[in-house]
């Protein structure tokens, strides 16, 4: 169970009581020294209140280091609508809701930007925008770009490669023997391009009916507690956070890990187990910013759609040169890519 820190390292912790939902809704900024932050809404059900207060606190901080590592001009905040377990929202508690956290988007005065996370959607988003300015990612129909996830998986895919080409040589995916772990938007979409270029796919997911979706792609199919001893090339983590337990990276039997999954290790010494244990890894943080680069680069002032997605596209060579700082330094892949990112943050771009 998540707990609140007993000393607050972000800049704003905003909790309300929304005023037509009666949810409580979370927003935390971790960081505005390289811009206004930016981060999704997450609507997820937990135990506590306190545990999405606490969750959108790790989530805002994960945010900083994403924005810096991928070289936006952006800080890093989260909000989280708590929902009991087992609560599901009927269209209007869900309309009320985003009426209520575009009001509490809208009291920080600009400091945060929010978007859509798990949970919410691009027409969320254009209820949360009758309230304030300070949202993206409407859909197209209402002047928006949309919803993210066909970025966030172009950029994974760019950062598999990389990871491909540094943990066998060769950037070629064909043969090669591949596990996605959770077939969501992004994870579907990189197990379809996967096939596509040949590679031989085994894939899981905790809904059974994506079983469909493996047979179509000729993929084998486990259960999603097995998949991470399916022997081959490349696990990819796709679903929730916190899948890289210490037993789980004792019993990995691949070269490298790489996938969209926020949050991955359940530890930060996972980062540590998996480089003794020869594996190596791509931090999420730096392999999943697809989606924020895309919304932070598409609601610029004069957006380049070209621009964008060669900075999308880019993340293969942050991850790279990841790989190289930790190598020349000795230190693990999570230590060279929180360098990186701290590095921005002491030298911002707006000081």
């Amino acid at each position: 169970m998540s707990v609140l820190p007993t000393d607050l390292p972000h800049e704003t912790l905003h909790v309300v009581k929304g005023r037509r939902s009666g949810l409580t809704i979370s927003i935390a900024v971790h960081s505005t020294v390289l811009g206004p932050a930016l981060g999704g809404c997450r609507v997820w059900n937990y135990d506590s209140w306190q545990e999405a207060v606490a969750d959108s606190l790790r989530l805002a901080e994960g945010m900083t280091f994403k924005n810096a590592a991928a070289g936006l001009n952006r800080g890093g905040g989260k909000a989280v609508v708590y929902l009991p377990r087992g609560k599901q929202l009927s269209p209007t508690e869900r309309y009320e809701a985003m009426l209520d956290l575009g009001d509490a988007v809208e009291s920080l005065g600009g400091s945060y930007m929010t978007a859509e996370d798990v949970g919410t959607s691009a027409e969320d988003m254009s209820v949360v925008a009758t309230r304030t300015e300070h949202v993206c990612g409407l859909p197209p129909a209402e002047g928006g770009v949309g919803e993210p996830s066909d970025a966030t998986a172009a950029g994974v895919y760019a950062g598999l490669l990389a990871t491909l080409e540094r943990a066998t040589g060769s950037r070629d995916v064909a043969g090669r023997r591949v596990t996605v772990l959770g077939l969501g938007h992004v994870g579907s979409i990189i197990a379809m391009r996967l096939a596509s270029e040949g590679a031989v796919l085994t894939v899981t997911d905790v809904n059974p009916a994506k079983r469909a979706l493996a047979d179509a792609l000729g993929a084998t199919w486990v259960e999603p507690d097995e998949a991470h001893r399916v022997e081959g090339d490349l696990f990819v983590p796709a679903g929730v956070g916190g899948v890289l337990t210490d037993t789980v990276i004792d019993e990995l039997r691949v070269k490298a890990v790489v996938g969209p999954a926020n949050n991955q290790l359940a530890e930060r010494s996972g980062a540590e187990r998996l480089a003794a244990r020869g594996i190596l890894w791509a931090p999420d943080f730096v392999v999943n910013a697809g989606g924020v680069i895309f919304l932070a680069m598409m609601n610029e002032d004069e957006p380049s759609a070209e621009a964008t997605r060669e900075r999308v596209e880019g993340i293969g060579d942050i991850v790279a040169h990841v790989f190289d700082v930790a190598a020349e330094r000795g230190i693990t892949t999570l230590a060279a890519a929180d360098e990186i990112a701290l590095a921005r943050l002491r030298e911002p771009a707006h000081a």
